[in-house]
């Protein structure tokens, strides 16, 4: 059992010791995607949704959940997360927003927990002010596009292993 990171000895779940790792510039950037009626994805595109704002919720909501995804994820460090943004782009092809987060700082651990937390609390918030409009609305693609630091260096998505709905 002293295989598996999470366990000790007994096989009992413990958060893992960072203590004595160097500190580094850590950043993760993952994508995701919300699949939408093409009516309901005008109304977001023309500031039209009842609700607000929606795109700028959900980067509040996207930001505010890398923030605290240590309260989310049980084994995840908290961290003093320097940087994140939460950006948008529409998809009028395929009626979908697609969704990317960043995440950095210097530090022991890395940030891709938060990254992605940041893209899916993004997602679930455009889905829920939207919800009344359209409920078969389809989260999906979320992941790690790329990310940099620390002792397993830099990583990139092959761009032939990202399926698409």
């Amino acid at each position: 059992m002293t295989d598996f990171t999470h366990l000790d000895t007994d096989g009992r779940v413990r958060m893992v010791d960072v203590g004595d790792k160097f500190e580094t510039k850590r950043v993760a950037v993952v994508a995701g995607k919300i699949f939408m009626e093409s009516d309901t994805l005008d109304r977001i595109m023309d500031e039209k949704v009842k609700k607000g704002n929606v795109l700028e919720a959900a980067r509040i909501a996207g930001v505010m959940a890398a923030k605290k995804t240590s309260d989310l994820i049980p084994m995840c460090h908290p961290l003093n997360i320097t940087h994140a943004r939460v950006d948008f782009s529409f998809d009028t092809q395929n009626s979908a927003i697609d969704i990317e987060a960043e995440v950095s700082l210097s530090g022991k651990t890395g940030v891709e927990m938060e990254a992605l937390t940041a893209v899916s609390v993004a997602a679930l918030t455009i889905y829920d002010m939207c919800k009344s409009y359209d409920r078969s609305m389809k989260i999906s693609d979320i992941y790690l596009k790329s990310k940099s630091g620390g002792k397993s260096g830099t990583y990139t998505a092959n761009a032939s292993n990202v399926s698409s709905s």
